[in-house]
């Protein structure tokens, strides 16, 4: 294919062939921050989207050391060998410094990340709450059209941000460990009250009576919460990702979930749902960057900032204040 690397088509045409390399270069271009970039990047989001939507949209979070990355390999050979296609779309902390990937490298996922079949793509967070890239649900709509049909996204961790990434799924697993109590987990109930399925990671030799005993314990929790779906109550699954044992019983619950919700039509409603969530959140994203960067804003905001501490005008006249800079 001829390379001109202005034309929408080029990256289109790559992608839909499932070229690699034309994949890795459309991913860079949309995370792209560049303004000669992002009207690029619209244009073949835009002639890609009629081509996504069919794959299994997972999300998996947990705290550091639960798992995630062991955890997703296993499930991702596990699918391989069922004929499927994964994409891992691994969102890794920032470096403070540069702003790039600290696990930039595909060294967590070895075994996954040789096989033809899987693309692991690691992106910085930008310290993006959620843990998740601004431009996330764009690269998985490209991974779609490049013919994945399951789509990971592991996120950094556990907090009240990262829920984010339940926003974009269809099915979001929660990663737990056993033996440790809740407030070491750093886990809470809204995290819990998004999950559609928990596994409690790591239930091997020793490990696996207290895996056991957890699992009755968020059992019963679950039981206590509103359920997010009519059809649906979360299960409690204990599993090993290091010994593959009990990760063929997450992915049948993964699909028992889509077909409940496939069949009472709530997928359909939650997919809409989130595109229209995710189109507010980046207009909100949007016009904070063009507040800030607007030169009537910019000449102002010392001498308010200065008014405000000194206890002169209060933070919402302030506020008011700057933002009738923008009808100027």
């Amino acid at each position: 294919m001829k390379m001109n690397l202005d034309d929408p088509q080029y990256y289109v045409q790559g992608v839909l062939a499932k070229d690699r390399r034309i994949l890795s270069k459309t991913i860079t271009l949309i995370e792209s921050s560049q303004p000669s970039h992002i009207e690029l990047a619209l244009d073949i989001v835009d002639r890609l989207l009629p081509y996504s939507g069919n794959a299994v949209r997972l999300g998996i979070t947990g705290i550091p050391g639960v798992g995630k990355s062991t955890f997703i390999q296993s499930l991702g050979l596990y699918l391989i060998k069922k004929e499927h296609s994964v994409a891992v779309l691994a969102v890794d902390p920032s470096s403070a410094r540069s702003g790039g990937s600290i696990m930039a490298d595909k060294t967590r996922m070895e075994k996954l990340s040789s096989l033809k079949k899987a693309f692991i793509r690691p992106s910085p967070s930008g310290g993006t709450l959620g843990g998740v890239t601004r431009k996330t649900r764009e690269t998985m709509i490209i991974c779609e059209a490049a013919g994945f049909d399951v789509i990971i996204i592991e996120t950094v961790g556990v907090g009240q941000s990262e829920i984010s990434v339940a926003y974009i799924v269809d099915f979001f697993l929660l990663l737990m460990l056993a033996g440790i109590g809740d407030e070491m987990q750093g886990i809470k109930r809204g995290i819990i009250e998004l999950a559609d399925a928990i596994a409690i990671n790591k239930a091997d030799g020793e490990n696996v009576q207290k895996s056991e005993k957890a699992q009755v314990v968020y059992e019963r929790l679950l039981n206590l919460l509103s359920p997010s779906y009519a059809h649906w109550i979360p299960p409690v699954h204990v599993c090993s990702a290091l010994e593959m044992k009990n990760i063929d019983k997450v992915w049948e619950t993964v699909l028992q979930h889509r077909a409940k919700l496939n069949s009472s039509g709530e997928l359909e409603e939650k997919r809409k749902k989130q595109a229209l969530a995710w189109m507010w959140s980046l207009l909100e994203e949007g016009l904070k960057e063009r507040f800030n960067r607007n030169t009537n804003v910019q000449g102002i905001i010392p001498e308010i900032a200065d008014q405000v501490t000194a206890g002169t005008i209060t933070p919402t006249a302030a506020a008011y204040k700057l933002l009738r800079l923008l009808d100027k």
